[in-house]
């Protein structure tokens, strides 16, 4: 009976550290704006961010727009190459690549290409091209936009996308059955796992994400299938955003800063 009781303090033991640990950041910075939807900040320092539909690049001294509110609104922005960014309309099946200034640098529309296209999920992609879901065939694609080319390199699979990122080498998303999935510029997909129930998500490797739900922020590594509450001084917010050690928090107000280290 004593073992069986130390066995069940040991497990409930286990069972909160996993799930209770919680994190306290420091504050480095606020910076205030009004914006609807907070994209992310650069290596430079310049941040991102869409208001009224208008993408807006800001930095201490200066601040570029685009806007082309003929394509409707702004459903998903790239911008891990600060020279080459990406803008994908959903609605009219077009993205938009713009350099540094945000000046129109190039305007691919899906729906002109010889393969049938009907993009839902777009990224940019190593070596001049972008990472294309097409919906029609439930596949992944590569789309040089240099070249106007579609290889298909995956086999269909089912299942709606409810949330995706992508850097040059890799495209991950989690499908409406909470499996988190990765596939490589060659074609190999992996299923990683599956995931917590999220609001709003964000990929940090193939192993670890942060992910909002509700009024509260979570981050959890599939390794040890292990959720960590992080606190922070915001009792609301709208979105985050996490790189390089820094998590930044979006408000009505604008955006604060915290440093974290994530182990």
């Amino acid at each position: 009976m004593k073992n069986l009781i130390y066995l069940l303090v040991l497990f409930y033991a286990v069972l909160l550290s996993a799930q209770d640990k919680k994190w306290s950041l420091t504050k480095r910075d606020t910076i205030a704006f009004h914006a609807d939807d907070y994209i992310g900040f650069d290596p430079f320092g310049a941040q991102y961010y869409i208001k009224n539909n208008v993408f807006i690049k800001k930095t201490k001294s200066q601040i570029w727009q685009y806007k082309n509110l003929s394509f409707g609104k702004i459903s998903n922005v790239d911008i891990q190459n600060p020279l080459n960014i990406v803008l994908f309309y959903e609605d009219f099946n077009t993205v938009i690549l713009l350099d540094n200034q945000l000046n129109e640098t190039q305007r691919i529309n899906f729906s002109e290409n010889p393969i049938p296209i009907l993009a839902t999920a777009t990224g940019l992609a190593f070596g001049n091209r972008l990472w294309i879901y097409n919906n029609l065939s439930q596949q992944i694609g590569l789309f040089d936009f240099l070249k106007s080319e579609y290889k298909i390199i995956t086999t269909p699979f089912n299942g709606a996308i409810l949330h995706y990122s992508s850097d040059y080498n890799t495209f991950q998303w989690v499908d409406d059955q909470q499996n988190w999935y990765q596939c490589t510029i060659f074609g190999k997909t992996t299923l990683l796992g599956k995931v917590p129930d999220f609001d709003a998500v964000q990929f940090i490797s193939n192993t670890d994400l942060i992910y909002k739900k509700g009024n509260d922020l979570y981050y959890y590594t599939l390794n040890e299938n292990k959720t960590t509450l992080i606190e922070f001084d915001k009792k609301s917010f709208k979105k985050f955003y996490y790189k390089d050690q820094i998590l930044t928090i979006f408000t009505v107000e604008g955006i604060t800063n915290y440093k974290i280290t994530i182990p």
